[in-house]
């Protein structure tokens, strides 16, 4: 299994990523209060700001502090 580091210490496989968004529109800001009220939330930010938004096949939204652009550099780097 391949893992994709998010920052911070926090990682998440690969296989398991749909999606890596950026966290400024609103759409995505509701978006992510739905998969909050749904219980699908994963906060791996550290108490800094939101800068990506990572959906996975299992429909669950991840919360990153680590820009898009460098998280999709990383992808491609391992």
């Amino acid at each position: 299994m391949m893992l994709l580091n998010i920052g911070f210490g926090n990682v998440v496989a690969k296989d398991k990523v749909v999606a890596i968004i950026s966290s400024d529109s609103s759409p995505m800001r509701r978006y992510r209060e739905e998969a909050r009220q749904k219980g699908k939330l994963v906060d791996a930010t550290q108490g800094r700001k939101t800068r990506a938004i990572i959906v996975t096949s299992s429909d669950h939204v991840i919360l990153s502090a680590v820009a898009v652009e460098t998280i999709t550099q990383r992808w491609k780097e391992e």
